[in-house]
């Protein structure tokens, strides 16, 4: 009798935890998050959909995004500002440039992990997709300060380059500044971090603890998913200072797009990203939580409560591709020298 009644009382326990669980993950379905698919051939849908993916395109865009001569100081690289080693960013406020200058609206360096599945690029939203975006800060005055013509003189004066591009692309290929930067993009498009959120969504049920469950519960009732939804959570343009005024808007003199929208940040390895908002102004990622409650949604979010949306982040933290950092071809007495002015 005994042993029937604790099987029982078992199998109600088992049957409450698989209905609290399949609630969570259907209650964060319904919001709008979307898993990064455990299928190859599905997520080559939504990072290639062009088909221009190929394992000698995707190393030599490795080597480009390594590569300082693309700057025009030979100092400065794509992974200085974006680097893959601490979370696709560079950790500091404002991004650092040529001639060591801060970026002059003192905008901070977004991560370029999972920027594939954003819907526009730049905290401004300007450019449409990877491949495009590879453009703006070679040629930025602030940043590597190189012109086109500068960049494609060093490539093609290093023989191995050619040779890599004629290898990725076929004997013909063009290569100037265009074929250079949508390289780059192309790497770009790999970097793409599955985590234990995606697990769970895609029905591995003990993949969070408790009390992730219950951070990500919060973070969808409280109203988080309004901007950060999606397989990206984050990364389409969104009106900023809804509800109230941001306490840090006097850093730096950026005010988003011509319409004032400004590109929702990714929450995907947000841990790791530090500091946050498009200005680099807060470094503690409870204190950005609460704030977002106040400007965007118009609520008060409690240090409870952000505690629990924090932990939830954790839950975030994705598994990064495996990059080993490239051997890059050595210069030749045609390529420009460094130039510091």
């Amino acid at each position: 009798m005994k042993i029937s009644k604790l099987l029982v009382a078992s199998a109600v326990a088992s049957s409450f935890l698989l209905g609290g669980v399949a609630s969570v993950a259907e209650k964060a379905k319904n919001a709008g998050l979307v898993a990064i698919p455990e299928s190859k051939t599905e997520l080559l849908k939504l990072t290639d959909p062009n088909g221009t993916i190929t394992p000698e395109k995707v190393e030599l865009g490795k080597k480009l995004f390594f590569e300082p001569r693309l700057s025009k100081s030979s100092i400065i690289s794509c992974n200085t500002c974006h680097n893959l080693g601490l979370g696709g960013v560079d950790g500091v406020p404002a991004a650092v440039g040529h001639q060591w200058t801060a970026n002059p609206h003192h905008l901070n360096s977004p991560t370029v992990y999972n920027a594939v599945f954003f819907a526009a690029q730049f905290w401004d939203g300007r450019s449409p997709h990877l491949e495009d975006q590879a453009q703006g800060p070679m040629q930025a005055a602030p940043e590597m300060a190189s012109p086109k013509s500068l960049v494609e003189e060093r490539i093609n004066s290093i023989p191995a380059y050619v040779e890599a591009f004629q290898k990725a692309y076929g004997k013909d290929v063009k290569v100037n500044f265009e074929t250079i930067t949508s390289t780059i993009g192309i790497f770009e498009r790999t970097l793409v971090t599955p985590s234990r959120f995606d697990d769970f969504l895609n029905g591995k049920k003990d993949a969070l603890t408790e009390a992730e469950k219950e951070g990500l519960a919060t973070f969808i009732d409280k109203g988080c998913v309004s901007c950060h939804t999606g397989i990206a959570l984050g990364g389409t343009m969104q009106p900023f200072e809804v509800a109230a005024k941001y306490k840090f808007a006097n850093v730096g003199d950026f005010k988003g797009d011509a319409n004032g929208l400004v590109k929702t940040p990714t929450l995907r390895n947000i841990t790791e990203t530090a500091p946050y908002f498009h200005n680099g102004a807060i470094w503690s990622l409870a204190d950005a939580v609460k704030e977002m409650g106040s400007i965007q949604l118009g609520i008060k979010i409690s240090d409870e409560e952000a505690a629990k949306i924090v932990t939830f982040f954790g839950a975030l933290e994705g598994r990064k591709p495996a990059i080993a950092y490239p051997q890059l071809p050595q210069s030749t007495l045609k390529t420009p020298k460094p130039d510091f002015n």
